[in-house]
């Protein structure tokens, strides 16, 4: 894994992750909350297996990452751009979980020259929709609605909030302990960050970007019995974005969907291809 500072108009600097080319697809990952974002270690075997290049950043706020109060979910197309250029890179697709899949989309949603396809699991849909609260746990709930109140709740909220066991089922700390272990180096380091509560604003505040501009390919996977974020909140999504195929999973939690990132990669370097030949057709 190779580890860069990029510094970027102005003078803050994203911390940068690059596994390295050349490759048949390049997919930019986009981490959770709270997060590194290191790609995913159980991904990367697979990815080499398939040609895939992943790249990333911690968003603002994580690790050494500048800081950005006031960021927007469609502030992620910006950073993509940059760390895509500053690699080199034209075209790549993107993949996130959670809140980064949100940012995925909303890239997606601003970058339609670049963004080849997207891969979604357990997405946060944009704010303000009705029932955008209703089925998340009550922990998760009053985080976001801490959030909803703007920065000062939000702060006085986290001072004060301890772990809730009943965000996460059973399968989700399943997955936690077992192939899913990883996240624990990633979330550790990113625990009492500014990135948290900055993620957290930007969920509840417009996008910046509309999911119904995508014309990519959209994969959205969310797991049926998710807690944390319900998946109501994919198929709202599903129901705007032009090109999206909605997989829910049975029995599956907020963690324990990750399951299917497997397959949610593999789709990526399907799509890829069929751009790639469709493309060859047409010259």
């Amino acid at each position: 894994m190779i580890e860069t500072a990029l510094t970027l108009p102005g003078g803050p600097t994203l911390h940068v992750y690059d596994t390295g080319g050349p490759a048949r697809l390049t997919v930019l990952w986009h981490h959770g909350t709270p997060n590194l974002g290191a790609p995913p270690g159980p991904l990367l075997p697979l990815a080499e297996e398939l040609g895939i290049r992943w790249i990333s950043y911690d968003r603002p706020g994580y690790g050494s990452s500048t800081p950005a109060p006031g960021r927007r979910a469609g502030d992620a197309a910006g950073w993509a751009a940059a760390v895509a250029e500053a690699l080199g890179i034209g075209e790549f697709a993107v993949m996130g979980h959670s809140g980064g899949s949100s940012h995925a989309l909303a890239c997606a949603a601003l970058l339609p020259g670049r963004v080849r396809a997207v891969a979604s699991l357990a997405a946060v849909a944009p704010f303000g929709g009705e029932g955008w609260f209703d089925g998340m746990a009550d922990a998760s709930a009053a985080s976001l609605r801490a959030a909803a109140e703007g920065r000062a709740a939000k702060e006085r909220h986290e001072a004060a909030a301890g772990f809730d066991p009943d965000v996460f089922t059973a399968a989700d700390f399943a997955a936690l302990t077992g192939s899913w272990s990883w996240l624990d180096e990633v979330v550790r380091p990113a625990l009492g960050a500014p990135g948290l509560i900055d993620d957290d604003l930007a969920y509840v505040t417009p996008w910046g970007a509309d999911p119904a501009a995508i014309t990519a390919p959209v994969l959205l996977v969310h797991g049926e019995d998710d807690r944390m974020i319900p998946a109501t909140h994919s198929r709202w999504l599903a129901a705007r974005c032009p090109a999206a195929e909605l997989r829910l999973s049975p029995g599956d939690g907020h963690i324990s969907v990750l399951r299917h990132a497997a397959e949610a990669l593999k789709w990526l370097a399907v799509q890829d291809s069929s751009a790639s030949e469709a493309t060859a057709g047409a010259m």
